[in-house]
């Protein structure tokens, strides 16, 4: 399994986009954006997502150059168009543009539709907690990619449908909590695919309505389908999926799923930012959150359990490993980048 230094990824992954077809901007932002899940164990966010984005620049399909548009706008509220282009831009421009109005409203809310993927929603609630503001981020498939069925059913009727929330701390990084309403995103069982990997059991159903550890039966003709959050509770993941849909879908201008799906481009989206200092104010916030992480992390422990895991826990533990020894790239994955630097005539950094 190669290893690779960040800043080494990061320069290899803009030279990529850059050959192929993105500009200047989009290439160094996806590039940080990429690298960035990949260094907080968000691997399905990654640079594997490169190639994809890549064929669809080559199809027409994602514009590479294309900006915001504004559609509708008050002081409080943007709805903006991204016609198709780079997600990790067009989010990154729309975060700003909400903590901006925020700052003086005390809540902002965005719609974005006509975007490409836009990675991992917890860079945008890490982007609003660095102005000391929480901040509400849910997306969908923009109509494509369904790959989740309903509890009882085996065909797939809604995508993986993440849910993010974010809250700034007094010291040290945000709390983010940043996760599909499936048993699992989908970009994970895509990274076992092309790793040639098993998946485990409770992640996918095949056609049948089986359980399956072979992450190919939920790309086949019928396709399988990835469970719903909540094991014997899965109709909870599923209805938080559901409504999710209903507001990416209803509020952006864009459509819900329905029958005949579009190929998977990207994402429609809502992002809520808030400013605390037009609530109860920032020191109200911090006071109040600093006594509640006190209070749970103090819980009386299990036998053979050393501490309790909060939101955000789990990736500053990886970043800090990551950013010390190096990012972990399996074969497969690797090999996918090897080849496309090669129909780009991009050179290959060594990996240890």
């Amino acid at each position: 399994m190669p290893v690779i230094a960040s800043a080494t990824l990061i320069e290899f992954a803009s030279q990529l986009l850059s050959k192929g077809g993105a500009d200047a901007e989009e290439s160094a932002t996806v590039a940080d954006s990429l690298v960035g899940a990949n260094l907080r164990g968000h691997d399905s966010h990654g640079v594997m997502r490169i190639p994809f984005y890549l064929q669809n620049v080559k199809s027409g399909r994602l514009h590479a150059g294309a900006r915001l548009t504004i559609l509708r706008e008050t002081p409080s509220v943007l709805v903006v168009d991204g016609d198709w282009g780079f997600g990790q831009v067009l989010a990154r421009d729309l975060t700003n543009r909400l903590i901006a109005k925020a700052a003086s409203t005390g809540i902002a809310c965005g719609a974005l539709r006509q975007s490409a993927h836009i990675g991992r929603l917890g860079e945008y609630a890490e982007m609003a907690a660095a102005k000391q503001m929480a901040s509400i981020i849910v997306a969908n498939t923009h109509g494509g990619a369904p790959r989740v069925a309903p509890v009882g059913g085996k065909r797939p009727r809604l995508g993986t449908n993440p849910l993010c929330m974010g809250m700034p701390r007094a010291n040290g990084d945000p709390f983010v909590l940043d996760f599909g309403t499936s048993a699992t995103a989908e970009g994970k069982v895509r990274v076992k695919h092309i790793a040639g990997q098993p998946i485990p059991l409770g992640w996918v159903l095949d056609p049948d309505g089986k359980p399956t550890t072979n992450p190919a039966a939920l790309y086949g003709d019928p396709p399988g389908t990835i469970l719903p959050m909540g094991g014997d509770q899965a109709y909870k993941g599923f209805g938080l999926s559901f409504l999710i849909e209903m507001f990416c879908g209803g509020l952006s201008g864009g459509p819900c799923v329905g029958p005949n799906p579009p190929p998977p481009l990207g994402n429609e989206a809502i992002f809520i930012v808030i400013d605390p200092k037009l609530f109860c104010g920032v020191e109200h916030l911090f006071q109040q959150v600093t006594g509640l992480e006190e209070f749970v992390r103090s819980v009386p422990l299990i036998d053979g359990v050393k501490e309790v895991t909060l939101p955000g826990d789990p990736e500053r533990r990886v970043l800090a490993d990551r950013s010390s020894k190096g990012i972990p790239l399996d074969d497969g994955n690797w090999q996918a980048l090897v080849k496309l630097a090669g129909e780009l005539n991009v050179a290959v950094p060594s990996v240890a």
